[in-house]
């Protein structure tokens, strides 16, 4: 993982905090909570600093968008 640090407060940085805390997030959960017009750009540039977001489009009707989701790795401890 990157050790790249995003402005605090910055939209990369509430976003990341989303993701850390197990949340998916689509486009306009981004815009509703974090005024993020280009959530997709927000999430190139995470997967660039080696976050591992996992991408699942979802069709709603005549709908469709993409849900991202960061997959967490799990150590385990015997």
């Amino acid at each position: 993982m990157s050790n790249t640090n995003h402005r605090e407060g910055s939209q990369a940085n509430q976003i990341l905090k989303h993701l850390k805390n197990g949340n998916g997030i689509t486009p306009l959960t981004a815009l509703q909570n974090y005024g993020c017009f280009r959530l997709a750009a927000v999430i190139f540039n995470l997967k660039k600093e080696g976050y591992n977001i996992k991408t699942t489009i979802v069709k709603d009707d005549d709908k469709k968008f993409a849900r991202y989701k960061l997959e967490q790795k799990y150590e385990l401890k015997f």
